[in-house]
């Protein structure tokens, strides 16, 4: 690994992660470019697998530099919102005129996310190490409708913790929600890394 991409699983707290988002985002793309990022093309056709209508608004969580968004919106996704850490990578979102809005998440609590106001959301490697704690996965589920749907990923650095795929199981074990579809590719080849993606849906 090399430039940024190897301090970004190293990260210990929310401040810290700010800091290292904005400092990398006028070169975010370049780098993770050159090591074919594929998770959110990924993520973005499971999701539009299971969307029963792709015009209602969907948020893109931790939407970075916008890659996400602009995944979503080549899967057929036409309203999206963004949220994301860092100022500096929502400046470069915005450049892409791909969101319906974009909004800075805290880097103190949970994020404000309006219950029911968006049928799906995705998180397209936010979850894990380095990143967005294993308990986001609740706020984003928590702010789902009934049969909202919620895609995500999680890379092999979160899989070899089995506390990302065990708050999962909580999930669905309880029957608070389904599990429609995991699946593990390609997350950042260049460096020999994968990710599981998930769809899971809210009953």
């Amino acid at each position: 690994m090399t430039g940024f991409l190897d301090k970004a699983y190293g990260t210990k707290d929310p401040a810290a992660t700010r800091r290292l988002y904005d400092d990398w985002a006028a070169s975010y793309e370049d780098e993770i470019a050159e090591n074919g990022y594929a998770t959110p093309g990924r993520c973005a056709a499971a999701l539009a697998r299971f969307a029963s209508d792709k015009s209602a608004p969907i948020l893109d969580f931790g939407c970075g530099t916008g890659l996400s968004g602009l995944a979503l919106k080549l899967a057929g996704f036409s309203v999206i919102d963004g949220m994301d850490l860092s100022p500096e990578m929502l400046g470069e979102a915005r450049k892409k005129d791909i969101y319906r809005a974009l909004s800075v998440v805290a880097d103190t609590g949970a994020p404000v996310i309006p219950k029911g106001q968006y049928s799906a959301i995705a998180a397209m490697g936010v979850i894990g190490s380095g990143a967005a704690p294993v308990h986001m996965l609740d706020n984003l589920m928590h702010a789902l409708p009934r049969d909202g749907k919620c895609v995500f990923s999680l890379n092999d650095n979160a899989l070899r913790d089995p506390a990302y795929e065990a708050r999962v199981m909580e999930w669905t074990d309880c029957g608070a929600a389904r599990l429609l579809f995991r699946e593990h590719g390609d997350h950042l080849p260049g460096i020999g890394m994968k990710s599981n993606v998930y769809v899971l849906e809210k009953a």
